[in-house]
Parts: structure tokens; C-alpha cells; sequence
């Protein structure tokens, strides 16, 4: 079983730290880094790849939105938000999902069968709970 390298940006603490329990109950999956904004997650990036990036829409300086337009297509990204009206848009620039807050678990965990589905890993039929 492959492992997905997740960062997650969010300049809310409470809501990151939720992020990062889910992937923590999640055997596939590992936080690399937990950023507040951005440019943290830009460096994380320039130092290693993440195989998916959790981001917030709404931070300070560089949204997430503005971040996904300018990363590579081929980053997997989940977009998280309290707001939906970026929902339509962010499907432009190759979202893979948009989980509102808060954050049911279930939801979020179809969000990450959905992008570990899309890596080159190929079945993940019992990775989920029945």
C-alpha cells in the first residue's frame, strides 16, 4: 500500500488539527507539515513533493484558491472551506474535492479514496470501512 504525503494549510489551528486527526486514522495517509498560510506551504513544496494538499480557501496573504491556480496540475489538492461559492470555480484548475466545514469524517474520508484512487496505486477497495 502506497502512502499519500499530505500537507495541510489552514490559519485556523483547531481546524487543521482536525485535518491532521483524520489523516492520522487513516492508513494511507501521513501529514509531512501542517501550514498556516501559503508561502508555508510553497516552501514546504520547493523543500519536498506532497502527494495531497488539504487547503483552506480563505487565509491571509494567498489564498488557497489564488495557491491552486498557480501550482503545478498535476498536484492533488482538496480544498476546504466554511463558504461554498468557490465550490463551481475551484473545478477549473483540477480539484479533486471541496469539503465544507466542519468537516464530517465519512466526507472527508471519500475525498481521500477519491484522490488515492486518481495516484497510480491501483485498487483500494478494503481500504475503506464497509
Amino acid at each position: 500500500m502506497n502512502i499519500l504525503e499530505c500537507i495541510v494549510a489552514d490559519d485556523e489551528p483547531n481546524a487543521g488539527k482536525l485535518l491532521e486527526e483524520y489523516i492520522e486514522r487513516v492508513p494511507y495517509l501521513h501529514c509531512k507539515a501542517q501550514c498556516f498560510n501559503a508561502m508555508e506551504v510553497m516552501n514546504q513544496l520547493k523543500q519536498a513533493p506532497a502527494d495531497l494538499l488539504f487547503l483552506d480557501i480563505n487565509m491571509p496573504g494567498l489564498s488557497g484558491m489564488e495557491l491552486v491556480k498557480i501550482l503545478p496540475r498535476r498536484q492533488k489538492v482538496v480544498l476546504t472551506t466554511a463558504y461554498s461559492e468557490h465550490a463551481l470555480e475551484s473545478y477549473e484548475y483540477n480539484v479533486i474535492d471541496y469539503l465544507l466545514k466542519p468537516i464530517p469524517y465519512l466526507r472527508f474520508l471519500m475525498a481521500v479514496e477519491k484522490a488515492y484512487r486518481l495516484t497510480d496505486t491501483g485498487n483500494t477497495n478494503a481500504l475503506l470501512p464497509g
